[in-house]
């Protein structure tokens, strides 16, 4: 039985710097992702978007490759979200369990396979982490909104806020197109049929469009704060341009009179 165990250990890592220091055992890689043979059966996935995954690894070689990736990680998350599952490769057919899966026989591309939706489960759960605490925060702010008729920032804080708030959407948003299908899945029936019976065991899809709509209703929320603001700023510049055409008034007048 190999035990599967996947970490977000930060908001991003920097996958191109890590294998330059990090060459040997590399089995596959790509602009965003790292696959490492680190044993007969033991494997390490790292991904750009901040996650690193296990397979048959002990807590002493977790620990010090972790250890090794830190400095090239950006905002650690601590604690950790993590995800397990178990892979059991001397069964007779392929079967999706709860937590467990069987395959027949060690390959290295279905294992891949496997690591790949385990740790894309993690990251949901990290984006729908992010996307429910934006949610709140721009509910709480449209609630006074409606209490008050107005919003409780202003000036330069509500500008700040909406650029915090774009940030962490857009860095959401070019994250989620990676947790596509890979293209060996497009060609492989087995490799495909794996894949969809992950991605329906996580409930993937369904979290992935849960996190686009919570997205949406942000980018609302965003749009109507920035209407308010250039609303606001453009009555400051209306009542700048009466205060002075009534001044040119009252100096026109003043200089009437003492003539």
């Amino acid at each position: 039985m190999l035990k599967v165990q996947s970490y977000q250990v930060a908001d991003s890592i920097d996958v191109k710097s890590f294998r330059a220091v990090r060459k040997e055992d590399i089995y596959q890689f790509d602009a965003g992702e790292l696959f490492y043979k680190t044993g007969e059966q033991s494997f390490v996935y790292v991904f750009k978007y901040g996650v690193v995954c296990f397979m048959n690894c002990g807590a002493a070689a977790v620990d010090e490759f972790l250890e090794k990736l830190s400095p090239f990680c950006r905002n650690l998350i601590v604690p950790r979200l993590s995800e397990e599952f178990e892979v059991d490769v001397d069964a007779g057919e392929t079967r999706i369990g709860y937590n467990k899966i069987e395959l027949a026989g060690a390959d290295v591309q279905a294992l891949r396979i496997v690591m790949l939706n385990v740790s894309q489960s993690v990251a949901l759960d990290y984006y729908s982490e992010l996307t429910d605490r934006l949610q709140e925060e721009t509910t709480a702010h449209t609630q006074v909104l409606e209490r008050k008729g107005k919003l409780d920032i202003g000036g330069a804080n509500l500008k700040k806020y909406i650029a915090k708030t774009l940030n962490i959407k857009n860095r959401i948003s070019e994250n989620l197109y990676v947790f596509d299908s890979p293209p060996e899945t497009w060609e492989n029936e087995q490799l495909n049929r794996i894949d969809q019976g992950m991605k329906a065991t996580f409930d993937l899809q369904e979290r992935f469009r849960d996190i686009r709509e919570g997205l949406e209703i942000i980018k609302e929320n965003l749009d109507l704060f920035k209407d308010l603001l250039q609303y606001r700023n453009s009555t400051v510049l209306e009542w700048v341009i009466i205060v002075l055409v009534f001044l040119e008034v009252l100096n026109l007048v003043i200089d009437k009179l003492f003539k």
